[in-house]
């Protein structure tokens, strides 16, 4: 018989192997001060693009002061208990409908963590009859709540519509015999790659199937869309979503999330996802902070309209420069690059500690091996002197790479720094 914990000692996973020389610049690292384009990590100030605060509410003056006055108002105790019991508000409604509003759905239901939102959500919708058809790159929220289900799930290759109504044409199948329901979900926008989910497309499917549609918006919502009202509104397609999920961690700049979609549907969940009936309510102050994120969301539309001027610079910019961004549609910014694991991390301390640039490095097994991705996320607050530094260093390491100033046996060490 096998000891649990020897087991953990000699398997530290893929990423967890290299935690003794990673912990603390690659992996886990602190970034402190402000949230803000620049931010101090190990002493010095760096230019950051490596947070999701994509309107620049993080730090705004309005936001800094609601947060701080329902903080003093409230505590961070009120609500006591899960909405069900004694955890319910006027403010926790209010936000709900305001919810509703933006995205076009009857009713919402908020949740404690977005994660746990698109885990616990799936789990509750469909039972052992049901079908799951998902795409092939779905968050890793997605994939947990997919391996809850204890029924038949297909997938289907990333955004490729022939594969997904091959996956339904057999999920069907399976659903006329068990007598349940298909459920298709896939992303508003793509973390990773950045790319849309091919909404529209996938809700003309329906004109074929019976099925009913789940997107993760967790990247759309607030900087989607006319209104910041997501992806389905970017694509003309919000009707045809029939639950709706966002996040408050990336556009919102705070905690939590929310699912969208009938009055059915969400009393439904109100009643029977067990991740919110079990767990506190979302305190006061974040509730009442969201609300004015969400009314500055409504009322200052400039906030979307430079967090665009400067995706489109930076975009624009790095393919001007010969650089590999894919097929990005969104403020998403991946930088495709060639090279190992050892190579990709002396990149990333030599742009960290020379050019004083901080964003994510994305290497195997995340993407395959021989592949990099610097992912930039551009926000509100950054400038066009920010973008312009940004794509100048990157043509120097490039060419760097290139030249194999990188080359190594081992990941880089930073202990020097």
């Amino acid at each position: 018989m096998a000891d649990l914990f020897e087991k953990i000692a000699n398997n530290r996973g893929p990423l967890g192997m290299h935690a003794k020389q990673s912990h603390g610049y690659f992996t886990f690292p602190k970034l402190e001060g402000e949230i803000a384009p620049h931010m101090v990590f190990r002493g010095r100030k760096r230019l950051n693009w490596s947070l999701n605060n994509y309107l620049g509410l993080a730090n705004h003056p309005e936001v800094r002061k609601a947060d701080a006055d329902a903080a003093a108002d409230y505590g961070f105790a009120m609500p006591m208990g899960a909405r069900m019991m004694s955890g319910n508000s006027d403010n926790h409604e209010l936000l709900e409908k305001g919810l509703s509003k933006l995205v076009k759905k009857e009713d919402t239901i908020l949740c404690n963590f977005g994660y746990q939102a698109v885990v616990s959500a799936i789990d509750c919708i469909v039972d052992r009859h049901d079908v799951i058809v998902y795409d092939s790159e779905s968050h890793a929220c997605i994939l947990d709540g997919v391996r809850l289900h204890i029924g038949k799930r297909y997938v289907f290759k990333h955004n490729d519509l022939e594969d997904c109504e091959k996956q339904l044409e057999r999920a069907t199948k399976l659903a006329n015999e068990t007598g349940g329901a298909i459920l298709v979900i896939t992303e508003g926008v793509f973390g990773m790659r950045g790319d849309q989910g091919k909404l529209k497309e996938i809700i003309a499917l329906k004109q074929k199937f019976n099925f009913r549609l789940f997107v993760d918006d967790a990247h759309g919502v607030g900087a989607m869309g006319a209104t910041g009202g997501g992806t389905g509104e970017a694509q003309g397609c919000q009707d045809g979503i029939d639950i709706y999920f966002g996040t408050f961690a990336k556009s919102f700049a705070l905690i939590g999330g929310f699912v969208s979609s009938t009055a059915d549907v969400v009393e439904y969940l109100r009643y029977n996802m067990r991740s919110q009936i079990f767990a506190k309510a979302l305190p006061m102050p974040l509730v009442v902070g969201l609300l004015k994120r969400l009314e500055l969301l409504n009322t200052k539309p400039e906030l979307k309209v430079k967090l665009w001027e400067i995706t489109n610079a930076l975009q624009s910019g790095l393919t001007n420069a010969g650089f590999n961004i894919g097929d990005t549609n969104s403020p998403v910014t991946p930088v495709y690059l060639n090279g190992s694991i050892p190579e990709a991390t002396n990149l990333i301390v030599d742009l960290r500690e020379n050019f004083n640039i901080f964003c994510s490095m994305v290497v195997y097994p995340v993407v395959p091996k021989g592949m990099i991705i610097l992912r930039l996320i551009p926000t509100a607050v950054h400038t066009i002197d920010d973008v312009n530094y940004t794509i100048d260093s990157f043509k120097q390491i490039v060419g760097k790479l290139k030249t194999g100033k990188y080359q190594g046996e081992t990941i880089a060490a930073v202990d020097s720094y």
